[in-house]
């Protein structure tokens, strides 16, 4: 189901997280870590998404959501907008402003599977499911995790 390999372009990009989470929803991955400077490019706006989204939340789940800005998200991106609020309890936003965007990774990454981009500006990048990868990329993203903050709160409070 899920596609190995390397990838060109911002739909093959987009088609690889549709199926990473398809495949989420159907095995039942405990966490998933997002992380990209802006979610610009990332296939967050599109109903099939946001469902596959609802249909794998649950209970004792997590999604790590880290961008260098969610501005792009807030403005461009209003269904995942409102399935982030409504699943607040298992979502974690952060935001990590010291690093330079141009050297923000860009990745999807699950107990099971990964996704990188490595070229931003051509949308080339690998899926996979190798531990080697998967253990490589998920301590990049506890770096960048590390020197991160609460971004993108699901509700603002207002006197």
């Amino acid at each position: 189901m899920l596609t190995e390999g390397r990838f060109e372009g911002r739909m093959a990009f987009a088609q690889r997280v549709r199926e990473a989470l398809a495949c989420a929803v159907q095995d039942g991955w405990p966490a998933i870590i997002v992380c990209d400077a802006t979610f610009e490019d990332w296939p967050w706006r599109e109903r099939e998404v946001v469902d596959l989204l609802q249909a794998w939340s649950k209970t004792g789940r997590h999604f790590t959501m880290l961008a260098n800005r969610y501005d792009v998200v807030e403005r461009d991106q209003a269904r995942f907008v409102t399935w982030r609020k409504k699943w607040s309890h298992i979502v974690d936003c952060r935001v990590c402003r010291t690093a330079d965007p141009q050297d923000f990774p860009s990745a999807l990454w699950s107990p099971q599977w990964s996704i990188q981009r490595f070229d931003l500006r051509l949308s080339t990048g690998v899926s996979e499911g190798s531990p080697e990868r998967r253990v490589a990329l998920k301590e990049l993203l506890d770096e960048f995790l590390r020197n991160s903050a609460p971004g993108f709160a699901a509700t603002t409070l207002g006197l």
